[in-house]
């Protein structure tokens, strides 16, 4: 068992979401960063839908009650065991009584804490994510709440000491973006100004997507497209002409015009992205894999 004793700004169970269920409504949610989250589960030896914590920001105080194997990922942060530090990426063992605490991370936004086993909440849906606009999982993470180590989804203990991983990027972040599916609602300058300007990242971003400061886009036609399907990554422009990315808990249905999707390889650039941040698009082509 785990003990919360700060959960910081936002801290939340994640594991690979809920796919194949837009049709009834229900998003995927899921990690913000799946890189991160899956790095994480790899190195304590855990399979992929292994749950994990996810951290906004650090601030995160953990009490363990029995010895358990952890890892941390995701935006560097400073690791404290019982009094010593740790070092990202790299396994190590938490003892009973033991207090883990993961500080503001240096760069990036969002930390990953596996433990091996996982984390044992029960499933909704057949995913222990928390979804924070659907209302679907257990809840953020509180002071006093305790955790259940899991105890079926491990496989073998990898033999890695420390993975190889580079920071998030640097302040200055560019993205790949497709265009479409609903560019031609924008006028040829807007097009321009999209795939040339600087944005910034404001403070109302969060799980459900990655608001943008500055120039507006504006469109060439009225009016509003009926509800249609959004997907991680899908950049909707509202009435406002700021674009705003959608992250993991995304709507499953929205009615302003997506301008273009940002490829899957780059969505952990925009969960990872802080406010203050700079963010630039650059177009590929339309039959370029979402994935490449």
């Amino acid at each position: 068992m785990i003990e919360v004793v700060r959960p910081g700004p936002l801290t939340t169970v994640q594991d690979l979401g809920r796919p194949g269920l837009a049709a009834l409504g229900v998003g995927r949610s899921g990690a913000a960063d799946r890189r991160s989250a899956a790095l994480a589960n790899r190195l304590v030896g855990n399979l992929d839908g292994a749950a994990v914590l996810e951290t906004t920001f650090g601030g995160l105080v953990l009490r363990f009650r029995q010895v358990a194997r952890v890892v941390v990922t995701g935006a560097p942060c400073p690791i404290r065991r019982g009094g010593r530090g740790e070092a990202m990426n790299a396994p190590f063992t938490v003892w009973p009584g033991e207090e883990l605490t993961l500080g503001a991370p240096t760069s990036g936004l969002r930390t990953y804490l596996a433990v091996r086993g996982g984390i044992g909440v029960d499933k909704v849906l057949e995913s222990r994510s928390t979804d924070l606009l659907a209302g679907l999982g257990p809840a953020a993470l509180s002071e006093g709440d305790v955790l259940p180590i899991g105890t079926d989804e491990c496989g073998p203990l990898p033999s890695v000491e420390v993975a190889p991983v580079p920071d998030p990027a640097g302040f200055a972040l560019t993205v790949r973006v497709m265009p479409g599916p609903r560019d031609d609602w924008f006028t040829p300058e807007a097009l321009k100004t999209f795939s040339t300007a600087t944005y910034e990242v404001t403070s109302e971003s969060n799980r459900v997507g990655v608001r943008l400061a500055g120039p507006a886009l504006e469109r060439s036609r009225e009016g509003e497209l009926l509800s249609e399907g959004m997907v991680p990554g899908a950049i909707q422009v509202p009435p406002s002409g700021l674009p705003l990315v959608f992250l993991a808990d995304h709507p499953v249905t929205g009615g302003y015009p997506v301008i273009g999707v940002v490829l899957t390889d780059d969505l952990p650039v925009m969960a990872q992205a802080r406010p203050g941040q700079t963010v630039s698009f650059r177009l590929v082509p339309a039959d370029l894999p979402a994935a490449a």
